[in-house]
């Protein structure tokens, strides 16, 4: 794979629900060490192009090429393990576990404890509240810091790509701000990330290039910053 190729290319995906479509011809890609935000309003098809993706549904056309090999509607499971980790809306934590047992639930797929310890050491260093509270357990804690775990664990496995669905919802602002401050240094760290998220003004200026879906389709594509400043975006989407 060359070094400007896409890591995930998505082309021509049409997918939803029984026999009703929510994605038409979507299209999108992430290429390596790049933040890649989806935003859109409510209904746009965002979770579902991400459910697509890592294969909770199979596109009724298109396909999905991850790392240069074709992946549509492989098993989730499988697409985990070559490298694409998925961090589901909603903070789903283990809330009888330890943050640490949480965290080693991600390496599930690790038999080496040496690389395990290792992936553990990265998440400590890039959220240090979590090693803090490596023994507390996760159902306890706030929702901002539970978030920070459900991204700590998808670490675990070293992988190439991050989705991350909507990881701001339901935070309180001063989580807000740190989620997306952990994402901008999660992508200095070396890690390729592509968010869905709500929250289309942040989204758009971490993000170096976005995507604007509405109805199911493709409707703006281009820098974040660009589309931040974008006079018909800002009406449509930002409340400007």
């Amino acid at each position: 794979m060359s070094s400007n190729a896409p890591l995930l290319l998505a082309e021509h995906i049409t997918a939803g629900y029984g026999r009703m479509d929510i994605l038409h011809d979507v299209g999108l890609a992430v290429r390596p060490g790049e933040i890649v935000s989806v935003i859109g309003p409510n209904g746009a098809g965002k979770s579902t192009t991400f459910k697509t993706i890592v294969g909770f549904l199979r596109p009724r056309t298109g396909r999905v090429v991850f790392n240069g090999e074709d992946i549509t509607g492989l098993r989730t499971d499988l697409v985990l393990r070559r490298g694409l980790a998925y961090v589901p809306q909603g903070r789903i934590v283990f809330p009888q576990m330890t943050v640490r047992e949480n965290l080693e639930m991600g390496g599930f797929i690790e038999r080496d404890s040496a690389r395990l310890a290792a992936a553990l050491e990265r998440v400590f260093t890039l959220f240090p509240v979590l090693h803090e509270r490596r023994r507390q357990k996760a159902g306890t804690m706030s929702g901002g810091e539970q978030q920070m775990v459900a991204m700590g664990r998808a670490l675990m496995t070293e992988p190439k790509l991050i989705l991350l669905d909507e990881p701001s919802l339901g935070l309180s602002p001063k989580f807000v701000t740190l989620i997306f401050d952990k994402l901008v240094a999660m992508k200095a760290t070396g890690y390729t990330l592509m968010l869905v998220e709500q929250n289309a003004t942040r989204a758009l200026a971490i993000a170096d290039r976005a995507y604007v879906l509405e109805l199911g389709k493709n409707r703006f594509e281009g820098p974040g910053p660009q589309l931040l400043t974008d006079p018909e975006v800002k009406r449509l989407y930002l409340g400007g």
